[in-house]
C-alpha cells in the first residue's frame, strides 16, 4: 500500500493570495486545498465552471472557513488568458503565489488552440508565459513566489525549433516534451529576469513524478475516449505502492516549491525516491535540457513574438 507518512509541512498563508491554476481536479484540487488549509485566499482560474464549483464545493466540505473562489480562464485562449488578467488587475490585490499547474497530455491527433498553436505547445507553455506577463504588476506587488509546473518528459526529446506547431509532423509525446521544456525554460529565465530587473519574484519550477492523475486518463476534449494504456499501469503500481507516487504526493513537490523557505528562486523540486517517480519532495538537479540560459533566452523572445506580449517590466 502506499506509504501515508509522506507530507510536509505548509507554512501559514494568512493573507496571502494564490492563485493556482488546473484546480479544479487531481494534483491542482490537492494543491488549492492545502493552500486554503494554511489560510491563503485561493483563486481558482478554470474552464469548467461546473466542474470548478465542485471543486470549491469539495474544498469548502473539508475547511468550512476557506478563502476559495473561482475566475474564468482556458489557457488554449490569448484572450480569455487577456481577459483574466483584466479582471485579476481590476480586483488590485497583489498575488503572493502563483503556481502554474494546468495542462493537457498527448492528445491522439493534432489539435491547436484558438489562436493557431499546438494544443499542448498552446496550452502548457504559451498560456501561461502570457498569463504571467498580464499578472506582472500584482506579482511584483506581492514579491511573488512563482512556481511552474512541469514534467518527468522535459528530460526526454527536444524543443522542435523549425516546427514548433508540429504542423508538418506529429508526434504526441515529443511535443508534450516540448511544451514542457519550453515551459521549464522560461520558469528559469524568470528568475534570472526577475533578478537583473529588481522585480521582486522568485520563480522556480517542480515536477509532480508519476501518479494516477487525469492528464493520461480518458478526456473526450482532447480526443481520447477511453483511459490510455499508461495511466492503468500507473494506477496499478500506485495502489501497491510500487515506484510511482500517488495523487496526494504528487502535489508535494509543487507546494514545497512555492510555499517552503528553503525552496530557491532558480531551483527545481520533485519526488526524491527511486528514478524520481514519488516520493518525499527534494531538491533535483537540473534535466540536461533546461541548463542552457542561452535556450531559454530563445525560448523568451519566441514566445513574446507568438503571443504578442512586448517587452517586460
Amino acid at each position: 500500500m502506499p506509504r501515508q507518512d509522506i507530507d510536509i509541512t505548509v507554512p501559514d498563508l494568512t493573507g496571502k493570495r494564490a492563485v493556482v491554476t488546473g484546480a479544479s481536479d487531481g494534483i491542482g484540487l490537492g494543491i488549492a486545498t492545502r493552500l486554503a488549509a494554511a489560510g491563503a485566499e485561493v483563486i481558482m482560474p478554470v474552464r469548467n465552471p461546473r466542474k470548478g464549483e465542485g471543486a470549491v464545493a469539495r474544498i469548502r466540505e473539508r475547511h468550512p472557513e476557506a478563502s476559495v473562489s473561482l475566475r474564468a480562464l482556458d489557457l488554449s485562449s490569448l484572450a480569455s488568458v487577456a481577459e483574466l488578467g483584466e479582471t485579476l488587475l481590476g480586483e488590485d490585490r497583489p498575488v503572493h503565489l502563483l503556481i502554474n499547474n494546468a495542462g493537457v497530455m498527448t492528445p491522439p491527433d493534432r489539435q491547436t488552440t484558438a489562436d493557431g498553436f499546438e494544443l499542448q505547445f498552446g496550452t502548457n507553455h504559451l498560456g501561461h508565459f502570457a498569463l504571467v506577463n498580464h499578472l506582472l504588476p500584482l506579482l511584483r506587488a506581492g514579491q511573488a513566489r512563482v512556481t511552474s509546473q512541469i514534467s518527468v518528459a522535459a528530460n526526454s526529446n527536444a524543443i522542435n525549433w523549425d516546427d514548433l506547431n508540429w504542423g508538418r509532423s506529429y508526434n504526441g509525446m515529443r511535443a508534450y516534451s516540448q511544451s514542457k521544456i519550453a515551459f521549464g525554460l522560461f520558469g528559469l529565465e524568470l528568475d534570472r529576469r526577475s533578478r537583473a530587473a529588481g522585480w521582486g519574484i522568485t520563480s522556480n519550477i517542480a515536477h509532480p513524478g508519476v501518479a494516477p492523475t487525469s492528464l493520461l486518463a480518458a478526456r473526450p476534449e482532447v480526443g481520447r475516449a477511453k483511459d490510455t494504456l499508461g495511466v492503468r499501469l500507473i494506477r496499478a503500481l500506485s495502489a501497491r505502492g510500487i515506484i510511482v507516487g500517488t495523487v496526494r504526493t504528487a502535489q508535494l513537490p509543487a507546494l514545497y516549491a512555492a510555499t517552503s523557505p528553503e525552496a530557491e528562486g532558480g531551483g527545481f523540486y520533485g519526488p526524491s525516491g527511486a528514478g524520481h517517480l514519488g516520493g518525499r519532495p527534494a531538491g533535483q538537479k537540473l534535466y540536461s535540457r533546461l541548463r542552457s540560459a542561452e535556450e531559454a533566452q530563445r525560448v523568451w523572445r519566441i514566445s513574446e513574438e507568438l503571443v504578442g506580449t512586448g517587452s517586460w517590466g
